[in-house]
C-alpha cells in the first residue's frame, strides 16, 4: 500500500497485467488544479470482490484515524500525545480535579515531542477542563470524521 501521484482520471479497480492477475485497487484521490491527483493504491495477485475492497479501505481509514488522534491535536502551539495510556492519565488527573474540587492540582503533563518537549503544568481546575475537552473533542472529531468517510465509501464506482 502506498500514495501515488499520478492523473486525476485513474481507475479505481484495473487490471494491470492479465497475465499474471494482477490489479490495482484505488483510493482516497485527491485532485490538483493542474490534472494531477495523488492516492492510495494497493497491488493484489487477483481482482477483489465488494467484501475485500472494502475492508482493505477501511482498514485503511482505521489506521489513519488511529494516528490523528495520536498525534493531530497541538495544545498551546504543542503537539499532544493522546496514546492510551496519556488518555487514561489526563481522564485520571481530570477527574480527579473534578472531584475534588482542584485539590489534586497542580498537575504537569509532558506535551510536545521526545526532541522539543514541553512540559504543561496546569494550576487550576478550569485550565485543566479546557485541555481535557480539546483532547476530548478532538477525538471526536476524529472518529467522525473517519465514520464520515467510511460510510461515504461508494462501491458501485470499482465495478
Amino acid at each position: 500500500m502506498k500514495r501515488v501521484e499520478g492523473y486525476s482520471d485513474i481507475k479505481l479497480l484495473e487490471c494491470t497485467n492479465p497475465v499474471k492477475n494482477k490489479w490495482r485497487l484505488r483510493w482516497d484521490v485527491t485532485s490538483k488544479e493542474d490534472g494531477e491527483s495523488s492516492y492510495m493504491e494497493e497491488e493484489l495477485d487477483h481482482k477483489p470482490d465488494e467484501e475485500e475492497i472494502r475492508s482493505i479501505i477501511s482498514q485503511w481509514y482505521n489506521t489513519e484515524t488511529d494516528k490523528k488522534i495520536l498525534s493531530g491535536l497541538e495544545y498551546e502551539g504543542h503537539t499532544v500525545w493522546l496514546s492510551n495510556e496519556n488518555q487514561f492519565n489526563y481522564k485520571a488527573a481530570y477527574d480527579i480535579a473534578v472531584q475534588t474540587s482542584g485539590k489534586n492540582l497542580p498537575v504537569t503533563f509532558k506535551l510536545g515531542t521526545d526532541d522539543e518537549p514541553f512540559y504543561k503544568t496546569f494550576e487550576n481546575l478550569e485550565s485543566l477542563q479546557d485541555f481535557y475537552l480539546k483532547a476530548m473533542e478532538h477525538i471526536q472529531e476524529t472518529l467522525k470524521e473517519g465514520w464520515e468517510k467510511k460510510d461515504s465509501l461508494n462501491l458501485e464506482l470499482y465495478i
